[in-house]
């Protein structure tokens, strides 16, 4: 399979995301989804604000790791790229363990492997997402009215259960991953931007208007709540697929480093005020997305739509990483004449997997916070700061940087099995019933 490249044809870009060479780096750092908003309200503003923003700042340090050891040894071994893989391979041929170096090998696919469980929960996320809002919209369309200025209760009318929505969009994202070519999926990312930035100005016109007093929500959240937030927050930042590959398409890679600190700073100000905002507009009623909670007039129910249709068309390039990685091992091991044939049957089986496993998790909010607990949290802050430990160990470390390295890691670690089993014992055991737009029936 032939994919395009910039400067280096063999390196394997494994680790691009919704990357491509017409995009900028602030374009593609953040996951930037509808859906954190739920969890911002229920571990409390405030104190939201705070996680949001530390997590949000560890994340960006760990990016800039993962830069520093991928420069270091593309000076060391002379190569023009090396991606997030082949980064932690060579970290660990570099440690001083003999374990470890004889087994550096599965650094890479370790990492393989969080990419795709990171980038296939994204797409579950998607089918849920697509799922709520048009299950919403079309219900809501005979209540739906031009006056945006009153957000009356309308009587919905029951169509079917968003589940069976999730299988009406299979065909069609089955038909979109059929595009293989990274450059025509460059063009679906230029409308998928646009239409999701036209949706955030008008969601942003809407929540900053006439906000209730905050006096009645609550000012401590249950400490339950948190691994749920961290997971969802986690999802949010979880951009450090992306970074090299960017890295790698700049004409000047010296000014990386800026423009990677100020795409983060830009991302986190937006989840920031838009989940503030959002909380404070809405109250502790809010749903799981954003867009779900939009008054039932036309003009909002279109934002729902755009919103909706920039989500579908990201559905293929988040799609494209794990591809890249399964496809292949499949596709080599097949006979020449069948090649086409198996490579649309691989992409077909894992668009119905995404497709089973949102049917089987229909609740927005739980499905980012296990996917950013599971695989993002190993990803963003578990995995670089063990390369940079790895990586400079023979050449010596200072105390704090050490103490700073475990303690990102711990609370890497940490935030994976607390937010996994805090997600995972919702989704047995629900502690309140889901909201309405969230729940899986009609």
């Amino acid at each position: 399979m032939s994919t395009q490249r910039l400067r280096n044809e063999d390196y394997q870009d494994y680790s691009s995301t919704d990357a491509s060479p017409e995009e900028s780096p602030s374009e593609s750092l953040g996951n930037f989804s509808p859906g954190t908003y739920q969890r911002f309200g229920e571990s409390n503003t405030t104190q939201a604000l705070m996680l949001l923003l530390v997590i949000g700042i560890v994340a960006v340090h760990c990016m800039g790791l993962l830069v520093k050891c991928a420069r270091h040894f593309c000076h060391r071994l002379n190569k023009p790229f090396v991606d997030y893989g082949d980064t932690v391979m060579y970290g660990l041929e570099s440690c001083p363990s003999p374990w470890l170096r004889n087994h550096a090998h599965w650094g890479r696919r370790i990492v393989d492997f969080f990419l795709i469980v990171t980038q296939l929960g994204f797409c579950c996320v998607y089918f849920v997402f697509l799922a709520d809002n048009f299950k919403q919209v079309i219900e809501a369309a005979n209540g739906t009215t031009n006056n945006c200025h009153i957000n009356e209760t309308v009587i919905l009318t029951p169509t079917m259960d968003s589940r069976l929505y999730m299988v009406t969009f299979l065909p069609f994202l089955v038909l979109l991953v059929f595009i293989r070519n990274l450059r025509v999926l460059s063009i679906f990312s230029l409308l998928a931007n646009l239409s999701m930035l036209v949706s955030l100005v008008m969601i942003y016109q809407f929540i900053v208007q006439g906000i209730p007093n905050p006096s009645n929500l609550p000012l401590v959240a249950p400490w339950k709540t948190y691994p749920l937030f961290f997971g969802t927050a986690i999802f949010a930042f979880e951009g450090i697929g992306v970074v090299l590959p960017l890295e790698n398409k700049m004409k000047d890679p010296q000014k990386f480093p800026l423009i990677l600190y100020l795409g983060m700073a830009i991302v986190t100000a937006l989840y920031i005020s838009l989940g503030s905002l959002g909380y404070l507009q809405f109250g502790a009623s809010i749903q799981g997305s954003i867009t779900l909670n939009l008054p039932n007039c036309w003009l909002y129910q279109s934002v729902k739509l755009l919103y909706s249709i920039g989500i579908f068309f990201t559905y293929g390039l988040q799609f494209y990483v794990p591809a890249e990685i399964i496809v292949p091992f499949f596709v080599s091991r097949s006979p020449e004449n069948c090649r086409l044939l198996v490579e649309l049957v691989v992409r077909t089986l894992m668009v119905c997997l995404t497709c089973i496993l949102a049917v089987l998790i229909p609740r927005l909010d739980l499905v980012i916070s296990l996917v950013g607990s599971v695989s993002s949290s190993a990803l963003a802050l578990i995995i670089p700061p063990i390369l940079e430990v790895t990586t400079y160990a023979s050449e010596g470390l200072s105390p704090l940087t050490l103490a700073k390295d475990v303690l990102i890691s711990l609370l890497g670690f940490v935030g994976f099995v607390v937010g996994t089993y805090e997600a995972l014992s919702e989704l047995i055991q629900p502690s309140a019933a889901p909201v309405s737009s969230n729940s899986t029936g009609a």
